[in-house]
């Protein structure tokens, strides 16, 4: 494109968005806080914990937390982050499964061809993408309804 402007916009992502509390089997909210740490919260009311996820195609999300707006992000070695600029580690394969919790996989990376969850552990922190699978229940969400 011209000079001086980006050569891909994200302005238009497209699809709906939803604002939703993002709730694991392990029993924790997730949320990025406002360093771009992400980690889980047990504490259902934490404005820190609401997030937007918006559809960019059919059954791929980008996830946004609505409060200090970082994109969840996973790069590479399977490391979850907060972005503050949306990129290609920002989207996610959500799938619902078959107990009804959604898992969310990274589009673009793999590891020796598994896909690499969202995923928090018993103790609220995000186990590394390569540690993951889509049976364990850290990488199970429930995407609960903001009241």
């Amino acid at each position: 494109g011209p000079r001086g402007r980006p050569r891909r916009s994200y302005n238009h992502l497209e699809g709906d968005v939803r604002w939703r509390r993002l709730y694991s089997s392990t029993h924790f909210f997730l949320r990025i806080d406002g360093a771009g740490k992400v980690e889980g919260t047990r504490w259902k009311e934490a404005p820190s914990n609401i997030v937007e996820i918006r559809s960019v195609r059919v059954g791929v999300v980008a996830i946004k937390s609505v409060h200090t707006g970082f994109y969840l992000a996973m790069n590479k070695k399977g490391k979850l982050y907060g972005s503050r600029a949306y990129n290609p580690n920002c989207k996610f394969k959500e799938r619902i499964e078959e107990n009804g919790y959604n898992t969310y996989a990274s589009l673009r990376w793999r590891h020796q061809g598994r896909q690499m969850f969202l995923s928090l552990n018993g103790k609220g922190v995000p186990r590394r993408g390569d540690k993951t699978r889509r049976q364990h229940l850290s990488t199970h969400f429930l995407p609960m309804l903001v009241s």
